[in-house]
């Protein structure tokens, strides 16, 4: 998972959970990645909620860089459950979001 930073998932997992206070933080931020760091993120995201199991990584990241339609804060932000998904993400690729998060703040 070199495509994304733990770190950079853990903020925009911060920044969702105050969604109704840091939607424009949370866009910018995702704005602001590059692509790679994008579809990393979504492909964790689809991890996290099963689409993909953990050891399917490569093609979940290269299926989130080839299907990318829609801007990715807009996706992001509206798929449901998404600080959950991305959380499981993190766990299921070895990461432990919680203390992540607590880096981040």
């Amino acid at each position: 998972m070199e495509q994304i930073s733990v770190r950079k998932v853990a903020a925009v997992i911060v920044m969702a959970r105050e969604l109704d206070r840091a939607e424009g933080e949370l866009r910018g931020f995702i704005d602001r990645m590059d692509e790679e760091e994008q579809a990393a993120l979504v492909a964790i995201m689809w991890v996290g909620r099963g689409a993909f199991e953990a050891e399917e990584w490569a093609e979940a990241y290269a299926t989130a860089m080839s299907e990318a339609s829609t801007p990715t804060a807009d996706y992001l932000i509206g798929t449901p459950h998404l600080v959950d998904n991305l959380e499981s993400g993190l766990e299921a690729l070895g990461f432990d979001a919680l203390d992540e998060e607590d880096a981040v703040m």
